[in-house]
């Protein structure tokens, strides 16, 4: 019987893909044993049993660079579980006995696949980002097959690496929906431009901050627009909507806006012909999948900026606008987006774009490096 260990997680960016992985094997060879190694005190402690596999703890920490009295006890703290984590790694290996380690990133997935490399087991990883993390581009040297989701990537791990893009596995749901049915289920009207904009499913307080100007903007200038604004689920933005409608922004019985923390993205993705977000892996894998024009504000919290490249492969093919937050003012966002709801060709032609880069089949390439290693 088929034996797959995954390793990954520390954010959903990671889990997310590592689950996606789990189910095109299970697909192929549905009486095959699944189990996952991951942090218990991250993400993947709750999401991994919760889909129904065999979660092995491994703790790892990752390294603060920026130097200060709670940083240097954090950091010893991570050099004490980066001492036990390949002994630990072991372990897991010997008891659960994989035929195959799969890595999706994270620092969880240093020491798994680097202990599985040396006990001589097949190993593969997948890199989500378009600026690889650290872990991946040091775990490239050593595992038998590297998975990218752009091309951009390879230019930063070493040549003689086994490379393949797969792209990165999206939701049916992102592909199920016409455009005119999704404005019609959001009480849109089908001729408006709909915009839709989102900073995670927690949010974001920069996002949040810009489509509050662009929201009085459009009501100041009888600008007629649908907007949908997930304004997320963490606890400070509670009060968003209030915000919104003491600054004068009216809201309740405002036919044109829904403002939510939390929306069901792929109806509000299907009915957008203008898409505001951050750059997470994942979300711009959906972005394409659809086909949208996008306004794109990288998060400058994330390790290496990696959100900025991801970016940037969009903003190079055409398909969207780059924004860093320090060139971010109200009057360059509003601009911005202004300059797409006023240009229905460039929304067209972006969302061409946006297309092109999406790879439909993702899912058969990822299982064909994997049969290569399994067959093996």
């Amino acid at each position: 019987m088929l034996r797959v260990l995954l390793a990954g997680g520390g954010t959903a960016g990671h889990v997310n893909p590592a689950l996606a992985i789990a189910e095109i094997i299970k697909k192929h060879y549905p009486d095959c044993e699944i189990a996952f190694a991951g942090n218990p005190e991250k993400l993947e402690a709750k999401l991994v049993p919760k889909a129904g596999y065999q979660f092995y703890p491994i703790k790892i920490e990752g390294f603060q660079r920026q130097i200060s009295g709670e940083n240097i006890k954090r950091n010893i703290h991570a050099m004490g579980c980066l001492m036990k984590s390949g002994s630990r790694a072991k372990a897991i290996i010997r008891e659960f006995k994989p035929d195959l380690v799969v890595g999706t990133g994270g620092y969880v997935s240093g020491p798994v696949l680097r202990a599985a490399a040396k006990m001589k087991i097949k190993t593969a990883i997948h890199e989500q980002n378009a600026f690889p993390g650290v872990t991946n581009k040091i775990l490239a040297k050593k595992v038998d097959e590297v998975m990218l989701t752009v091309e951009e990537a390879k230019k930063y791990f070493p040549e003689n690496a086994s490379m393949t893009v797969t792209g990165l596995p999206v939701r049916g749901a992102f592909n199920t929906m016409s455009k005119l049915d999704a404005k019609a289920q959001l009480g849109f009207d089908k001729d408006e431009v709909c915009v839709l904009s989102t900073g995670g499913s927690l949010g974001a307080q920069t996002l949040n901050e810009k489509v509050a100007a662009l929201l009085r903007w459009y009501q100041d200038n009888d600008v007629k627009v649908n907007h949908v604004h997930s304004y997320g689920t963490y606890q400070g933005y509670k009060d968003f909507v209030l915000k919104l409608e003491q600054s004068g922004v009216r809201i309740n019985g405002n036919s044109r806006l829904i403002i939510k923390d939390y929306i069901n993205m792929p109806v509000a993705m299907a009915a957008a012909d203008l898409v505001i977000s951050r750059c997470g892996a994942a979300s711009l894998a959906e972005l394409e999948a659809v086909g949208r024009a996008a306004v794109l504000i990288p998060s400058p919290h994330v390790a290496e900026n990696h959100q900025y490249y991801n970016g940037m492969v969009l903003q190079n093919a055409g398909a969207a606008t780059v924004i860093e937050e320090k060139d971010l003012t109200d009057e360059v966002f509003i601009k911005t987006v202004k300059s797409y709801i006023e240009d229905s060709s460039r929304l067209e032609k972006s969302a061409e774009n946006a297309r092109s880069l999406h790879v439909a089949d993702t899912e058969e390439r990822i299982f064909g490096v994997l049969k290569k290693l399994i067959g093996k």
